[in-house]
């Protein structure tokens, strides 16, 4: 198998030999969002010594790093006489390297203790290339560019991909990775993420690709392994955003619209309305505030689709994630989509098998439910951080 485990500590320095003897290897990548994974072990004294709060878990498949990060669950571990004799088994839990970065939230004025943040002062850029503010606030939250007490070890910036388009960042006490997944939606439909080179963790960004006529997947070429289609009115085409009530003597408030107009035209007008009393009304905050509610809500197709890799089309090598291609159902209609993940199982006796989500972003994960508690959390703190 070309499936290689590895510990090292914060500073990328390897703790051990590498891992022998593991089974179960679960392993997920996720586009714009922290991967996540586990694997089995055999309890053996040299494997727990490796296992040191702090320590990352590094997969490497076909001799470069597949996935690598933090050991969130270093050590559970079972044993028992009947189920598992000899040393016991111990279950590793880690993410890849952007779960320490969504550890953060924005300071106003990062160069500032936090004990001399300014009140009432959010981080702000206007009109600039979404790009740019993301390295910009990794650098001065996490990276090379922050106070001594908040680098995260090893992390640098990668080489600028020069891409993106114009936004606009206003923020305070927000999740780092929260904000960058907004100005990369807002600024071009960027991806980020993170990758481990020999002594450095780098941050970048990049554009994702239209592979639609490339990357195709169908029953027939046989590298669907399941697929939901559902097609649906949108639950808004038209966000109307109302600003800060004035104040008595002042001037009106300010009103702003969002409109997805081909959604409308094929199916009808949807209003929403959409409180920006905590936005600014200044520098398109509320326009927006309305774009991510178009966003969210006018998107009436909705695909869930796991692939397999083939001989003619792998994940990571002809593909990867938020990558757009192309799924053919079985009764003639073809629907583009993002690459949503990709999961990696392997194992000693039954070899490596990985899958790709392609689909909608909410379509595809949570139930109504916990996608309106998510959204309401998310609003909620907005406020709470003006």
């Amino acid at each position: 198998m070309a499936v290689q485990l590895l510990i090292t500590d914060k500073n990328l320095a390897v703790q051990g030999d590498p891992l022998v003897d593991w089974t179960n290897l679960d392993a997920t990548k996720k586009f714009n969002e922290p991967g996540s994974g586990s694997v089995d072990l055999p309890a053996r004294p040299e494997v727990m010594a490796q296992l040191q709060p702090g320590n990352r878990l590094v997969v490497i498949r076909d001799g470069a790093v597949w996935m690598a990060g933090p050991m969130e669950i270093p050590t559970d571990f079972s044993w028992s006489v009947t189920e598992e004799p000899g040393p016991g088994k111990v279950t590793i839990t880690f993410s890849d390297d952007l779960a320490t970065v969504a550890g953060y939230i924005t300071w106003p004025t990062p160069a500032n203790a936090w004990t001399a943040q300014p009140a009432n002062t959010y981080r702000q850029l206007t009109n600039t290339n979404a790009e740019t503010i993301i390295r910009t606030l990794i650098n001065e939250n996490c990276g090379p560019g922050a106070l001594a007490e908040r680098r995260i070890p090893r992390l640098a910036l990668d080489t600028a991909a020069g891409v993106g388009t114009s936004t606009t960042l206003k923020t305070r006490f927000e999740p780092l990775l929260d904000v960058c997944r907004t100005l990369a939606l807002n600024g071009g439909a960027l991806g980020f993420r993170t990758r481990q080179t020999a002594g450095q963790i780098l941050f970048g960004c990049y554009a994702p690709r239209d592979l639609r006529a490339t990357a195709r997947f169908s029953i027939g070429l046989g590298n669907l392994r399941s697929l939901a289609y559902k097609q649906s009115a949108p639950t808004v085409t038209h966000a109307l955003i109302a600003g800060t009530e004035p104040d008595i003597g002042t001037t009106g408030r300010t009103y702003v619209q969002a409109a997805d107009a081909a959604a409308a035209a094929s199916w009808w007008r949807v209003e929403k309305y959409v409180d920006g009393s905590a936005a600014d009304d200044s520098a398109g905050e509320l326009t927006q505030a309305g774009t991510e509610e178009i966003a969210s809500g006018a998107a009436p197709v909705e695909l869930s689709t796991v692939t397999v890799d083939t001989s003619d089309l792998k994940a990571g090598r002809d593909f990867d994630l938020g990558d757009r291609v192309t799924v053919a159902l079985p009764f003639g209609v073809e629907v583009a989509d993002l690459v949503r993940s990709i999961h990696l199982q392997a194992s000693p006796e039954s070899g490596e098998y990985v899958e790709t989500l392609v689909g909608s972003p909410d379509a595809t994960t949570d139930p109504q439910v916990v996608k309106a508690i998510r959204t309401l959390g998310r609003r909620l703190g907005r406020l709470e951080t003006r």
